[in-house]
């Protein structure tokens, strides 16, 4: 019912978008290792940067697994330095510049903001809600209020102002007042975009492992506090991306919100999105994979609806142990090249290239999803861990199974919260 009430009460503040909005709007979707990224190292190697996604994937799982037996726990664990992507908006009135995570794992977008009773280095100024004119509190009786779990609210009375507590499974937090605030974002197809009256948490203690080039979070996820959830009357529900590899290094991905052209492209598949708590997460259902023409089902022992989340800021893809297992070596049937050893111990099978020119023959995967077959191809699945060896890039998983973003790269990823649908559609993501 909470949920219902908060989109309601936001159709009214979604007349004032600017009618770029309602066409769809499309920012810069800022992978960490970019050089346009504040996080950019020149002196890692692309070998280094992968294994601290691997690492940074891995950190992200682990706090998921951690207390799986709850499912309402979940959304506290998610790491929140382990996002992969970020964007650019501005906050208040005047506008104050945010570089932020954007995460399809959160819920509830927050800033640093003044002043703070404890808060990480940040580079960028602080968001100062005193200094804005269009900065409100939301007051304990609010349904935006009533969204967060009552283990994440509480009140503070003598103000009547909402406060929030998320604790991250790496032992970072963020406390602060829930608040509405204007958040204008820079849209690369036209003029920038106003956003009035956007609920948000404005944090005031923050600690732990965050990094001081980011400001906070942009939660992309599904509950009903996410920021794609609460403009979804404006955007007709949608939004999309487009993942460039990684590889690219002088074009940025993109992220859209609203209708993308982009999602109409020949070779669309779509499978619906699959109800599960928490609702912040985007479950799919995986049926099998295939290695070139040999198909592998999924175990009917674990097979169940909705056994995979798509997750944009986790690198790797984690597969359930048993299928894992099959596509494993199916793949060493497949390759037809001498075996290798990952130095580092973390992934397998691995496969030497002979001499310079000696690319691998590696096949393409398809992932069966219900109603939608997606093709990946080897800059997908597979990774160059040394000069002349390359391994496969997906772990197995007991329990959690993601489809990461290293699989989602070249492919328009279009989520329709209306229909309850994600759609995939192959595409030169540096074009779009």
């Amino acid at each position: 019912m909470a949920s219902a009430c908060i989109l309601c009460s936001l159709l009214f503040s979604a007349l004032f978008l600017r009618e770029a909005a309602a066409a769809g709007f499309t920012v810069d979707f800022i992978h960490r290792d970019s050089p346009l990224s504040p996080l950019y190292n020149p002196l890692e190697t692309q070998f280094d940067r992968f294994y601290n996604a691997y690492h940074r994937s891995i950190s992200r799982v682990n706090r998921l697994r951690s207390k799986s037996s709850s499912s309402k726990a979940l959304q506290s664990h998610i790491i929140p330095s382990g996002g992969e992507y970020f964007m650019n908006f501005s906050i208040g009135t005047p506008p104050v510049e945010v570089f932020a995570i954007a995460d399809t794992g959160s819920d509830l977008t927050w800033v640093q903001c003044k002043p703070c009773d404890q808060c990480y280095d940040q580079k960028s100024p602080l968001f100062d809600p005193k200094q804005s004119s269009t900065y409100k509190n939301v007051p304990c009786g609010a349904d935006s209020c009533h969204a967060l779990d009552s283990s994440e609210r509480s009140c503070d009375r003598k103000q009547d102002y909402c406060k929030y507590t998320y604790h991250y499974g790496d032992q970072s937090y963020t406390k602060g007042n829930v608040a509405t605030e204007h958040l204008t974002i820079g849209s690369t197809n036209g003029s920038p975009v106003s956003l009035p009256e956007i609920i948000f948490g404005c944090g005031h203690n923050n600690g732990g492992t965050f990094d001081g080039a980011g400001s906070g979070i942009v939660g992309l996820g599904g509950g009903p506090l996410s920021f794609v959830s609460q403009i979804s009357a404006t955007i007709g529900g949608e939004f999309s991306y487009c993942l460039v590899p990684t590889s690219t290094s002088k074009v940025t991905s993109k992220i859209t919100f609203g209708n993308s052209d982009g999602i109409s492209s020949a070779g669309i598949a779509t499978t619906p999105l699959i109800e599960k708590e928490p609702s912040t997460y985007y479950y799919v259902t995986l049926e099998a994979i295939s290695v070139g023409d040999k198909r592998l089902p999924y175990a009917t022992s674990s097979m169940e609806h909705g056994n995979m989340i798509v997750d944009s800021g986790t690198t790797l893809t984690l597969l359930d142990s048993e299928l894992y297992d099959k596509l494993e070596s199916a793949l060493e049937e497949a390759i037809k090249a001498e075996r290798g050893s990952d130095p580092r111990g973390f992934l397998s099978p691995c496969f030497k290239e002979a001499g310079k020119d000696g690319a691998l023959n590696l096949p393409v995967l398809t992932f069966h999803f219900t109603s939608a077959d997606v093709q990946l191809q080897p800059y997908n699945t597979f990774a160059k861990v040394e000069d002349d060896l390359v391994c496969f890039a997906m772990v197995p998983s007991n329990d959690i199974a993601i489809f990461g973003n290293l699989a989602q790269m070249d492919i328009m990823v279009g989520y329709d919260l209306a229909k309850r649908t994600l759609s995939f559609a192959p595409t030169d993501c540096t074009k779009h």
